[in-house]
């Protein structure tokens, strides 16, 4: 009967290294479920897992790691752990079917520390750029609790969530961002190209013009001649502004004005707060410790007046105070949220109350996306027609004028 090496973890996440004979590898997995042990590896004595070679990663490319991708890996993660698949076997089996040549490195180096005796999220907290805060704590919360396939189950549901939100997002602000950015470069070009033209012919015919005409003309005439240093100039504005809101001080101002910005303003508190409260259930629900769980969502808020206020929340808990007392001091969560809060800490049922609150917002968010979309489209066409229609306006005045002279 053939032997196997096994490392496993206990319930106080303990590893534990042993030998034993069995028929099969399914055989003693069934054994070391049956005693409630987490698999790390299992190998037949002089018989290792076979890693990928250099040749599997042909035609794959390096990219960016993208959220969905993440939901992809922990969803087959859950799955093969599901299913008693050792730890370093599954990780193995993703090196070979991750298509992003950057993801399957860093999978591969989770898969060596895992294989060396580390913890999956001791391994995964060393690529910080791929695996938030969040991810660790839970990948953690889920080793701890012998939970880990149900937690990144979770893990994935939160980061396909997350994500479509992000892309309602998008959506709603590319559209009047590439019209704007169109009409700005049209009213440039005229200014610069077209207005000249008509003003040469102007002068050969030596004719009185209307005002509009002739401050139009004067202001193309400044704009030639002052190209260069508005250029600088527009590039140091915005250079300078980027500075700024790299610095606390400057990003809690911009963070303060998005929030109340007239159109904007209401979209993104409810991004903000539907983030808030999937991300602190997520982790309560997880098993994270609710201290813990603060720190990482003021990470992940987002907002910096939001992450101000969940480190107040944060301290408020640490001395023994409610969740919902300070967050309806600040006066930025609404009330409905502040309330459903409360209710949640009383019936000892806050993460299913986030979930609720979260659920709420998404909707919330649906409904202003579109709404936010059929507002822009009538506001930027009436917008292209004042300015392009203005101009072409005042530079046909004087044709007129001379037209019913002639007449």
């Amino acid at each position: 009967m053939p032997e196997f090496e096994y490392v496993v973890k206990d319930k106080q996440a303990k590893s534990i290294t042993g030998v034993r004979e069995a028929a099969t590898a399914d055989d003693l997995i069934a054994w070391l479920r049956e005693h409630d042990y987490l698999i790390v590896r299992i190998n037949e004595r002089k018989a290792k897992v076979q890693i990928f070679s250099k040749s599997s990663v042909g035609g794959k490319r390096a990219r960016k790691i993208k959220m969905d991708e993440l939901v992809v890996l922990s969803r087959q993660l859950a799955t093969m752990v599901e299913a008693g698949v050792p730890l370093v076997q599954a990780l193995s089996i993703l090196t070979e079917q991750v298509e992003n040549l950057n993801l399957q490195r860093v999978v591969q180096a989770i898969h060596d520390d895992v294989e060396s005796g580390s913890s999956l999220s001791d391994a995964m907290s060393k690529h910080k750029k791929v695996f938030s805060a969040l991810f660790v704590s839970m990948v953690r919360a889920g080793e701890q609790s012998g939970n880990l396939e149900e937690i990144l189950d979770r893990l994935a549901s939160y980061t396909e969530k997350t994500s479509a939100l992000q892309k309602k997002i998008k959506s709603a602000l590319i559209y009047p961002i590439v019209v704007a950015t169109l009409a700005f470069l049209i009213t440039f070009a005229m200014l610069t190209w077209v207005i000249p033209q008509f003003a040469d012919i102007f002068k050969q015919l030596d004719a009185p013009l209307p005002l509009p005409t002739q401050l139009l003309i004067s202001f193309s005439e400044v704009l030639r001649r002052n190209i260069v240093a508005v250029v600088i100039g527009t590039a140091g504005v915005f250079f300078s502004f980027f500075q700024i809101i790299r610095t606390k001080k400057g990003r809690l101002v911009l963070d303060t004005l998005k929030l109340k910005m007239p159109i904007f303003g209401p979209l993104i508190l409810k991004v903000a707060v539907s983030k808030f409260s999937r991300t602190l259930s997520t982790l309560v629900k997880s098993g994270v410790p609710i201290l813990n769980a603060f720190d990482i969502v003021g990470e992940t808020a987002g907002n910096r007046q939001i992450e101000l206020i969940v480190a107040e929340v944060r301290n408020s808990i640490k001395e023994g105070e409610s969740i919902s007392a300070p967050l309806g001091k600040k006066k930025v969560f609404p009330p409905m949220v502040v309330r459903m809060v409360a209710v949640g800490e009383e019936t000892g049922e806050l993460d299913k109350m986030l979930t609720k609150i979260a659920d709420f917002y998404d909707v919330q968010v649906d409904n202003a996306v579109e709404g936010l979309t059929s507002l822009i489209e009538p506001l930027v066409i009436a917008f292209l027609g004042i300015v392009i229609g203005g101009i072409v306006i005042a530079m046909f005045l004087p044709i007129l004028t001379l037209t019913q002279a002639l007449g």
